[in-house]
């Protein structure tokens, strides 16, 4: 009958143990690999972000745990081992080498160098068991990706621009003023002031329809629901062109992960970067010399129309009706009619009084009619078709408080662009990705950018200054030191003049996006699959927990290796252990042994060697060396174990030992 060979439970114990705890650690390491980030529920993160020490503490004692079990398990194995090849002739040197183990500990001996660096190796091993565990059970802090995809409002398609002229040819861009160029002269103004006060290091945050934009809106909206700001409902009239702020529909969801079943956290903070449509310009501005005949710009048409000497000091004396024309490639002036205030002569303090007139060469005010391709000097026309991108041109001056601004012509491109918006910290910061020139179907859409660009010109000029000179001339005299005429930069002053309409044109896309994506605006608040645009993006969640290291880095080794290397020793020395047994039991080694010798128990170790009377060298340095290469062996004599030399002829250490 089969008979379990001695201490079986025991090393099936130890094997049984060691391996549950190498799956358990192989198994972490894989879960993490599979389902690459992984998290503990919400609560459980908020825990351990408020009690860092305490989670370093708990981890730990983990970790120290089991490495103390799986040390404890290999000195176990390796004293089991050791009991039964005791049994057999063994050197001294490796008999000490054996115990030094046993007790977890290493021998030093330059005479054994395979033997030290061995024990020296496992012991490392085993030391690095619990910053092994650390490393792999730590939990940090990291950014969990997670997809989204959407849609928005394609103003860029033919669909859009029939949807624009639909509304143009409705309403007429009168219409636009009444219900909502207030909000376009505001809003575009604050924008341009924005974004030209960054050049120069002012705060750079707009706000609109309660979403806060980083120096300018780059022709967006916002995609995502806690980024888009007002809830308001608009009314009925308050939609498309007669936008006047409201909750904008926001379309994007998460995309199902490869790995449904692993909920996604809440996360302490959430981040977004999303790819989604924009518009920009790049503008250009220059001052008129006389030489370029085609910029046709006449400032000297003014008369006074109405005087009151009599008014009094907080009355209107007088005021001055200006006609301000510029030639716009139609071989006609376009002119734009201002009217300013000055004195009962007629005259007009240079010191308190600014007049910056501004005339924009726009796209064609009826609608039937269409662009084509410009060339000098007729490049703002309009005509049949259009090829190429158009640019706005503005022509502008400064007079009085502005004179510091001379006859100037700013060149404004649009483009349609692809931008990166990274949505964090409650603000929009967008950065263009991809950017091409306006088309043919893009003719309604250049109208309204120009119309928005002709309206903020006129609207800006007050009767005493122009909300464009003053940010020119508190911008720049915030940066200057002295009088702003005595320190003019010209670079400086059309950078900042670009950077101005820059965010107004940029601006005026963000509101015509608002407008026809604010609730109301079509059935159901869904968007026509022809007026829409592909969003895509990713939603970044900053969570606590564990993610899956770069296939290159060193932590697999750190974390995985002297576990698997101590594992390995343990069974090794289990399996001998368990052989043994088992032959001593069916007597191919003799005969039955008791399992009361404690190879690791120093006690037991004196007993033996002073019951075999070992005859030994002294301590002297010969005789050390000639101990080391001594071969002895147990045996026992009823209840009596002792060493004794072993027969020959293992007299000696064979070379290969030493």
């Amino acid at each position: 009958m089969f008979q379990v060979p001695a201490n079986f439970v025991r090393f099936t114990v130890i094997i049984s143990i060691q391996i549950v705890i190498l799956a358990f650690g192989y198994g972490f390491l894989g879960a993490v690999a599979y389902f690459q980030y992984l998290a503990p529920p919400d609560p459980v993160c908020e825990l351990m972000m408020s009690y860092p020490g305490e989670l370093t503490m708990i981890i730990t004692l983990i970790a120290t745990m089991l490495s103390v079990t799986a040390a404890t398990l290999f000195t176990l194995s390796v004293k089991e081992a050791l009991r039964h090849r005791m049994w057999k002739p063994i050197s001294l040197i490796h008999l000490s080498t054996g115990v030094a183990l046993a007790q977890g500990s290493h021998i030093l001996k330059h005479r054994y160098m395979s033997l030290t660096i061995s024990t020296l190796f496992i012991i490392g091993m085993l030391r690095l068991l619990t910053a092994g565990w650390i490393t792999l059970l730590t939990p940090t802090y990291f950014m969990w990706p997670v997809q989204l995809n959407g849609t928005e409002l394609d103003i860029t398609g033919s669909a859009f621009a029939t949807l624009l002229r639909e509304e143009f040819l409705a309403n007429g861009l009168t219409d636009i003023q009444d219900n909502a160029f207030e909000i376009l002269d505001i809003g575009g103004m604050l924008s341009g002031v924005t974004a030209a006060g960054f050049t120069f290091g002012l705060p750079g945050t707009f706000n609109f329809n309660g979403a806060k934009y980083n120096v300018s809106t780059q022709g967006v909206v916002p995609t995502i629901e806690s980024f888009s700001g007002s809830d308001g409902v608009p009314n009925a009239n308050g939609t498309r062109l007669g936008f006047s702020g409201g909750n904008v529909t926001v379309n994007t969801g998460v995309v199902p992960g490869s790995h449904p079943s692993v909920p996604i956290p809440q996360g302490f903070s959430t981040n977004y970067s999303m790819s989604q449509q924009g518009l920009t310009a790049n503008v250009s501005c220059w001052a008129i010399d006389s030489s370029q005949t085609q910029y046709l710009w006449d400032a000297n048409n003014s008369y006074v129309i109405y005087a009151n000497a009599a008014a009094s000091n907080n009355s209107i004396t007088a005021l001055r009706l200006w006609n301000i024309s510029a030639n716009c490639g139609t071989n006609t002036l376009t002119t734009y009619e201002y009217v300013t205030m000055v004195d009962a002569n007629g005259n007009t303090s240079s010191s308190g009084t600014g007049f910056l007139p501004s005339v924009v060469c726009q796209g064609p005010t009826n609608m039937n009619q269409t662009y084509t391709n410009f060339s000098e000097p007729l490049k703002y026309a309009c005509v049949e078709s259009l090829t190429e991108s158009v640019p706005v041109a503005i022509f502008t001056q400064g007079f009085y408080k502005y004179g510091f601004l001379q006859a100037s012509v700013c060149e404004v491109v649009p483009l349609l662009t692809t931008v990166r918006a990274d949505y964090s910290n409650e603000q929009i910061s967008s950065e263009v990705t991809s950017s091409t020139p306006f088309q043919p179907e893009n003719a309604e859409l250049l109208s309204f950018i120009a119309s928005v660009a002709r309206f903020q010109s006129i609207n800006s000029q007050g009767l005493t200054s122009s909300t464009i000179g003053d940010t020119l001339y508190s911008i720049y005299s915030s940066t200057t030191i002295g009088s702003i005429n005595d320190n003019l930069n010209d670079t400086q002053v059309y950078l900042e003049l670009e950077d101005y309409w820059r965010g107004v044109v940029e601006f005026s896309a963000t509101f015509l996006r608002s407008g026809f994506m604010a609730t109301g605006s079509f059935p159901n608040n869904e968007i026509p699959n022809n007026l829409s645009s592909q969003v895509t993006g990713t939603m970044f969640i900053s969570t606590i927990g564990w993610t899956r290291w770069a296939k290159n880095s060193p932590t697999y080794l750190l974390a995985t290796l002297p576990l698997t290397i101590i594992t390995i020793l343990t069974l090794a020395c289990a399996l001998y252990s368990i052989l043994e047994a088992w032959k001593e039991r069916h007597g191919w080694a003799g005969h039955y042994r008791a399992h009361d010798f404690d190879v690791s128990n120093t006690l037991h170790l004196i007993m033996v060697c002073a019951a075999g009377s070992l005859a030994l060298k002294d301590f002297g340095e010969e005789g050390i060396i000639n101990n080391e290469c001594v071969m002895v062996q147990l045996k026992e004599d009823g209840e009596k174990k002792k060493f004794v030399i072993a027969d020959p002829p293992h007299l000696v250490v064979s070379k290969e030992f030493v």
